[in-house]
């Protein structure tokens, strides 16, 4: 695409105005006539091209500056064209002279298309990749939350399955020739149900059937028939309505069927509880070439088409297990006999297989023959009759884990099921329960050792970004709901006024009966997490946590409440507010009252925040803030407070993907003490305020994919103690400031994706103490002339990796 290379009204004028003006030459006079002639087939060639790319370049709203240079060169090729008009038949001299310059004009406009063209045309390309990359990053980052696009999307299958080929053929035949519209794929938690139903979705026959009309939901305990509609839509890329009832939005879900045709449609609905065969019911009767595969631990016999998935079989198991545990491997001193022992106690449950196998791979013979004397002492620790040896296998494994890992392991539970967790998430919480360190490495290197052991599976959206920067905004946990069930059912072994943990799911206003019997008697956990659904009013009961540090709030209203038992919570040190609902949600006692002092760290995801109050600007021990998601111009845009020395221990602000935020407000630079800024993946950031330069503290700042960020202010070169400076992905940025060569303190520099930069301030050379730069082939260049300048520079080229095959299906 050359959308950049000419374009906007005055180019098509002037190139309009190029071509009749040789037309009319040709026409009037004899002379220069094969050369014209040549000249105007150039121009005839080009027209098309010229046509389209102004009419992309007016969608676009490209600025006529990137276009100036070919603009110069057509005026200057007419001008020349209509003096030729003037030359006599005659003078020999100036025809000469005139025919020289034609032919030089008609080969500077060719190497213009063939080489110049090309360049931009690259550089354009690559601006559409990372608009993509962006794209397809965000979609990902929605899907942390039910009801944004990507949500419906098949989950991949991990790589080592066993045992699933007998039952995939079956399920493979009801759907595609059975008669039924609903099957059902009934079995005990951890026995592979999901993994059948993901296997079955990525199957080629099933794939060719239902083409993109197969929507994958996690149902969960109590899904919202309404929350269900509003992930269709958003999959199909349809506007979603806002519903006033369940019956409109089945009213509005009919008309969305009838538009995708009458193509089959596949719907999974994943760990459906018992109780809810009405509303597969009334799913069933929107279309009738719909199919509905349902996955749960229930059987509903109204539903006659059934797959009881049944515990691998002996040869299966020691497979999975062996995989899992590295048991095969050359240097496993482990006898035979106790893997096999091991392998039998787990029953054929796909889960408890590789969960112990992980636990167990690389440790000594003396360990495992203690977990087998363990589970031959040891009793059941669940009610469920089902579940009784899969758990027990289960909380034997947890055994192995260091106290530490285990305590945080259990906090995992105060995030819902079958959600991403953010990793800064638990940093947050981390750092301040087990004084880990500030940097994030300490829990992403707990999260790896819980992955390892399959009690958690880490979802990495952006790849390269912890790699090479330390950010974890993009690095995600995600946990089995059986194996959140363990950590609750774990946490809840002591009386509730002992316990660690207060971990609360409530449906609707309905409070659990011990939580009102409990009355004024203080519970004195640690950690606080109350989860509620979309019909919650936010009428609270009374409950004393005097000695909470960290409160996890999970939401789904539009309008939420703070609870009014925080003010009891002085030793609050970590606020974490998280709405998973599909519309923005907006605390309405939010800001925080200042009884909230002790508040270190505040994490806010995908709420609306229509003030800035007096109250937070003044937290004295304020470290952290975040906005993930939020609607934030509003609240940033109406706060005209000035305090001196305002949230003087704020040492880090992240605002990531708020897309309503156009400018870094100018009171942020009056924070003395930030140390790391984030601002990242703000589509409509175009402006920072030249104050900037007062934040003399910064040592990090991130502007990652800020596409519509014009420029760093001048004022940066006031940033000394600056360490680290991430512009990728900037696209709009079409220069660097001249005062660069003043960061003294630069030691990492990352611009991979900035394809508007065609040159680099001189003053570069001047960045002594710059180790690393991170860039692409199109950019690495920029810096050869200053590497004799630099010593011990290294240029880091990494290579893009955005996967484009989805663009195959758009249609134009």
């Amino acid at each position: 695409m050359a959308g950049t290379l000419v374009g906007g009204a005055a180019l098509g004028a002037v190139f309009g105005e190029f071509l009749r003006a040789v037309e009319d030459v040709v026409k009037k006079t004899a002379n220069f006539n094969s050369i014209l002639k040549q000249l105007q087939s150039t121009l005839d060639r080009v027209t098309p091209t010229i046509e389209d790319i102004e009419k992309l370049n007016r969608l676009l709203d490209r600025p006529e500056r990137e276009t100036a240079m070919f603009t110069d060169r057509l005026q200057g090729g007419q001008s020349l064209v209509l003096k030729c008009a003037k030359v006599r038949s005659w003078n020999y001299c100036a025809k000469y002279l005139y025919a020289r310059k034609l032919m030089a004009l008609e080969k500077s406009l060719l190497k213009f298309f063939q080489i110049e063209a090309a360049a931009q045309s690259c550089r354009d390309n690559k601006n559409v990749l990372v608009v993509v990359k962006s794209m397809d990053s965000k979609l990902d980052r929605m899907g942390t939350m039910g009801g944004f696009g990507g949500c419906c999307d098949v989950p991949s299958v991990r790589d080592f399955v066993v045992g699933f080929d007998e039952p995939l053929r079956e399920l493979k035949l009801k759907i595609l020739e059975g008669q039924e519209q609903v099957v059902v794929i009934s079995a005990p938690g951890g026995c592979g149900k999901t993994t059948l139903a993901k296997m079955v979705c990525h199957d080629p026959q099933i794939k060719e059937m239902f083409r993109d009309n197969i929507f994958f939901v996690i149902a969960s305990k109590a899904p919202s028939i309404m929350v269900i509609i509003e992930k269709l839509f958003q999959h199909k890329g349809y506007p979603v309505p806002a519903f006033q009832t369940n019956e409109d939005a089945m009213y509005q879900l009919e008309h969305m069927l009838k538009q995708i045709g009458p193509n089959p449609i596949l719907l999974v609905l994943d760990d459906v509880w018992s109780g809810l065969e009405s509303l597969i019911e009334v799913l069933k009767q929107q279309k009738s070439e719909i199919k509905i595969l349902v996955t749960s631990r229930f059987e509903f016999p109204r539903f006659n088409s059934t797959i009881k998935l049944k515990p691998l079989k002996d040869q299966d198991a020691n497979a999975l297990f062996r995989h899992s545990a590295c048991a095969d491997h050359a240097s496993s001193t482990i006898p035979p006999d106790i893997v096999d022992k091991i392998v039998k106690c787990c029953r054929g449950f796909p889960l408890a297989l590789d969960v112990v196998g992980r636990s167990l791979c690389g440790r000594r013979k003396e360990i495992w023959k203690h977990v087998l004397k363990q589970w031959s002492e040891g009793q059941s620790i669940f009610e469920s009759e089902s579940n009784n040896d899969l758990l027990s296998c289960l909380q034997t494994s947890l055994n192995t884990l260091v106290e530490r890992y285990k305590e945080c392991y259990l906090d995992l539970a105060s995030f819902p099921e079958d959600q991403r967790i953010p990793a800064t998430a638990l940093m947050d919480m981390w750092v301040e329960l087990y004084n880990l360190g500030e940097n994030g490495e300490d829990a992403i290197a707990i999260l790896d050792e819980l992955a390892k052991r399959s009690l958690v599976e880490q979802v990495i959206i952006r790849k390269d970004a912890s790699d090479v920067s330390g950010y974890y905004n993009e690095h995600f946990a995600m946990q089995h709901d059986l194996l959140r069930e363990l950590a609750i059912h774990q946490s809840s072994q002591e009386p509730i006024e002992q316990r660690k943990r207060f971990i609360v799911d409530i449906r609707g206003n309905d409070l659990p009966r011990w939580w009102i019997e409990q009355g004024q008697h203080p519970i004195h956990a640690r950690l606080a997490s109350l989860s509620t659904d979309e019909m919650f009013s936010s009428n609270w009961h009374d409950m004393p946590l005097p000695k909470v540090e960290v409160l996890v709030l999970n939401i789904q209203t539009k309008d939420y409440t703070l609870p009014q038992f925080m003010e009891k919570m002085d030793q609050l040190k970590v606020l974490i507010i998280t709405n998973y609902g599909f519309c923005s949600a907006e605390i309405k006692n939010f800001p925080l009252p200042g009884y909230l002092s002790s508040l270190k760290r505040i994490r806010l995801e995908h709420v609306s925040i229509s003030s800035i109050s007096n109250s937070i600007l003044q937290m004295r021990n304020l470290r952290k803030i975040s906005f993930i998601m939020c609607e934030i111009a509003e609240g940033f845009r109406n706060c005209t407070i000035h305090i001196p020395d305002m949230l003087p221990n704020l040492a880090e602000i992240v605002i990531d993907y708020c897309n309503d935020l156009v400018e870094v407000p100018a009171w942020l630079c009056n924070i003395r003490f930030l140390k790391e800024l984030s601002i990242t993946n703000c589509h409509e950031l175009i402006a920072i305020p030249e104050g900037f330069g007062m934040l003399h503290n910064l040592e990090v700042l991130r502007l990652h994919a800020c596409t519509k960020l014009l420029e760093l202010p001048k004022s940066i070169r006031s940033l000394h103690k600056l360490d680290f400076l991430d512009i990728s992905d900037c696209i709009s940025m079409s220069e660097l400031p001249e005062q660069m060569g003043e960061l003294c303190s630069l030691r990492n520099l990352h611009m991979r994706g900035c394809h508007g930069l065609s040159e680099l301030p001189c003053s570069v050379k001047d960045l002594k103490q710059l180790k690393e730069v991170i860039c692409d082939e199109e950019t690495a260049y920029l810096w050869d002339q200053y590497k004799f300048d630099i010593i011990n520079l290294k240029i880091n080229v990494l290579k893009e990796d955005v996967n484009l095959d989805w663009l195959h299906d758009i249609q134009l």
